[in-house]
């Protein structure tokens, strides 16, 4: 634990810090990459290019030091953190080199202010986190070691590859080795590794199978580059255009805590909400939620564009064949014509929601862009929903979604 002078000196320089901490968090990352080439490899680099890996950051470090006398209250953020750095393949001696590159831009950010007292408090303060971080993350390694056969990346080979609109494409996927796919949770995702253009690189895909399937499934969309920018699709385009049936990708174990509660209360429905390419961690919860027993009422609500784009609803649409306590409903809000018999014209919104649902008191689970996401996370807050019913998948601030 951090003594009574450290948690004071932190909070006390926090708010001199937070106006800053995106200027902090860039000043951090250019040092980073400058001093310690080797963990580019670990970052997005679309994500840098774009600031929200920036914006991300700078959210945890303020929520970390408002909150330094108060560190219980960041165990879901923890937890969140130490999925994705598992799944990056994040060890113990990875801090130091992050703590020291930290150190020094706060030191130069701070100016004149940067004492000795001051850096050495953050320094503790860092400190205590990395071990929070560090302990929290063994136990999902040592989860992978029992669950997955082991930690680290193994050989995959696609079985598959499934066209499911015009941007979304599936790609199945069993260890090369001849065994099944080692189990995960619905939501969870998996991390790619791959080695292209020179570089290595590695990114998260939310698997859209049913846990237990025989193959692992991504459902990854297909970006479309930007003039000037870094394009977020580097990657997909390079598994759209160039991975084909037969070849090899590197996988790690599923890791995420964005996964369907398997205790919840049966009388409340559970509401399961997606935009776009979102919709592959909810469809893995909607294969979850049909077979369990007593499940209650399910509503599986989609917003897409239009057909075109819409992916896997024959999918869902059998799901919803098979269990009558099964609901569905597609909201396209830019449709053809001939797509106004099979959807709703329009967002998902509250009245949608009002009208569709008996009350407030439901699971609702949603993942989709930004907007969507601002969108419902704003409407389920307007009406009442108690924030442990709201779970979501979001890269970045919560703060992003309030505002």
């Amino acid at each position: 634990m951090l003594d009574s002078q450290t948690i004071s000196i932190v909070k006390q320089t926090a708010p001199i810090l937070a106006p800053k901490a995106e200027e902090l968090t860039r000043l951090f990352y250019k040092q980073l990459f400058e001093n310690n080439p080797e963990v580019k490899p670990y970052f997005n680099q679309a994500h840098q290019f774009s600031g929200g890996q920036q914006r991300a950051l700078a959210g945890a470090i303020v929520a970390y030091a408002t909150h330094i006398d108060q560190l219980d209250q960041l165990g879901s953020h923890v937890d969140l953190i130490a999925h994705k750095h598992v799944s990056l393949g994040i060890e113990p001696e990875h801090y130091p080199i992050v703590g020291q590159n930290l150190l020094a831009a706060i030191k130069e950010l701070l100016g004149e202010q940067a004492s000795d007292q001051v850096i050495d408090a953050w320094a503790k303060a860092y400190g205590l986190l990395a071990q929070i971080m560090i302990d929290h993350e063994k136990g999902i390694y040592q989860k992978h070691d029992q669950d997955h056969g082991g930690r680290g990346f193994r050989e995959f080979y696609v079985i598959d590859k499934v066209v499911e609109s015009d941007e979304i494409t599936s790609f199945y996927l069993k260890p090369s080795d001849g065994s099944v796919p080692s189990p995960h949770l619905a939501g969870q995702y998996i991390t790619l590794r791959l080695a292209f253009e020179g570089q290595t690189t590695m990114r998260n895909y939310s698997l859209s199978c049913a846990p237990g399937s025989s193959a692992y499934r991504i459902s990854v969309k297909r970006e479309t580059a930007r003039e000037g920018h870094i394009p977020d699709g580097v990657v997909s385009n390079h598994l759209h255009d160039c991975i084909q049936v037969g070849d090899q990708l590197e996988v790690a174990p599923a890791c995420g805590n964005f996964t369907l509660t398997t205790d919840r209360q049966v009388n409340r429905p559970l509401v399961l909400l997606s935009g776009g390419v979102g919709v592959t961690p909810v469809l893995s919860m909607l294969h979850a939620a049909v077979k369990q027993q007593d499940a209650g009422d399910i509503w599986f609500i989609h917003a897409a564009r239009n057909t075109s784009v819409h992916a896997f609803d024959q999918e869902v649409r059998q799901l919803a064949e098979k269990h009558s306590n099964l609901n569905m409903l597609f909201c396209y809000d830019e449709p053809a014509g001939s797509d106004r018999p099979h959807c709703q014209h329009g967002r998902i919104d509250q009245a949608l929601l009002k009208q569709l649902l008996p009350g407030a008191d439901a699971d609702f689970y949603f993942c989709g862009p930004k907007p969507f996401m601002k969108s419902i996370y704003r409407a389920l807050n307007d009406w009442g929903v108690p924030e442990e019913q709201i779970h979501f998948e979001f890269f970045g601030p919560v703060d992003d979604l309030k505002n």
